[in-house]
């Protein structure tokens, strides 16, 4: 998207072995990024605009062909830091039950929906110091939960200059899913 060499030809300190690079292009391939002979696709232009891995980013540009953006670039978020939820071995089943809240069996993004929800609510009802309370008492990591909203709000402001319309995410409690 760059405009630069082939990625062979690139003159890396520690190049990727050959094997990588032709991972990288069967990935991409996959995702319709690029066509059959590296030609970068439209598909491939607008992954290069976003800040996340290529797979994630492929999320977010078949949730904004599907109206579920809103919900997506939160899941996107979620994928691209490292899990908020803490489970101390010393305390697995105080974890456990206090997490049961976020637990959704129909799908595990579904489940980062209702953290999500949960965390917002919180946010903006509670203080700094119960927020960061409620956290603990929730065996949440505040500091990825702060990334997570960060990584979120870099998401949707890419979006809103991309002319891409991402409202407020729907609640889990609700039937987010596929269209009939």
């Amino acid at each position: 998207a760059l405009g630069l060499a082939a990625i062979e030809d690139f003159p890396f300190i520690d190049p990727p072995s050959q094997k990588a690079i032709a991972d990288g292009y069967a990935l991409l391939v996959e995702l319709g990024a690029v066509d059959e002979s590296r030609g970068l696709t439209e598909i491939g232009r607008r992954l290069g605009r976003l800040p996340v891995d290529p797979r994630i980013g492929r999320m977010v540009l078949a949730a904004r062909d599907e109206g579920s953006l809103a919900e997506v670039l939160v899941i996107a978020a979620a994928l691209a830091v490292q899990d908020p939820r803490e489970r101390p071995l010393e305390q697995a089943q105080a974890a456990d039950a206090a997490q049961k809240r976020f637990a959704e069996e129909r799908s595990d993004f579904l489940g980062h929906l209702k953290l999500w929800t949960f965390f917002e609510e919180a946010l903006h009802h509670e203080s700094n110091r119960k927020l960061h309370g409620l956290c603990r008492q929730h065996f949440l990591s505040f500091n990825r939960m702060r990334e997570w909203r960060d990584i979120h709000s870099q998401l949707k402001e890419l979006a809103g200059e991309l002319g891409w319309k991402a409202g407020a995410p729907h609640s889990s409690e609700h039937s987010i899913g596929c269209r009939q």
